[in-house]
């Protein structure tokens, strides 16, 4: 057995771990030092506001899963997208006739079966408009 076989539960656990504003915070001080105090407020109860910094989302929300860049009315812009997996249950039911069990005249049977099967698909949760790097909209799912 390898010697680190045993931390493995511990690693996965800690991989899936949802991240915090505080946790974000706590790994991000030099950052977070540098913000106003009222956005600091706000990221410290995970939230956004219009005219809130990059930095500032970042820390409240996280990184997001993707960025989009891009231009409006001669303005810098740029989309993060927060996505989530989704899971999607699916199963198939199955049967047929084919070998079996012993029988009189050799390995016959019936087969009945279902095959579970669970999908995870990307799903938006989130979005933030930037423009000339400060929020200009969200939205978000509930």
């Amino acid at each position: 057995m390898a010697p680190l076989a045993p931390l493995a539960p511990l690693v996965l656990l800690v991989s899936c771990a949802p991240s915090t504003p505080q946790a974000r915070i706590a790994d991000n001080p030099g950052r977070f030092s540098r913000l106003s105090e009222h956005e600091k407020d706000l990221v410290e109860k995970g939230q956004i506001e219009r005219g809130m910094s990059m930095p500032g989302v970042s820390l409240a929300w996280g990184d997001p899963s993707s960025r989009y860049e891009g231009s409006r009315a001669g303005k810098a812009t740029e989309r993060w997208v927060y996505s989530s997996s989704e899971p999607v249950y699916t199963g198939t039911f199955t049967t047929g006739y084919g070998w079996g069990g012993p029988s009189r005249y050799g390995y016959r049977g019936y087969d009945i079966g279902m095959s579970p099967r669970i999908d995870f698909v990307p799903e938006d949760r989130a979005s933030v408009l930037f423009v000339n790097q400060r929020v200009e909209s969200w939205e978000r799912k509930h």
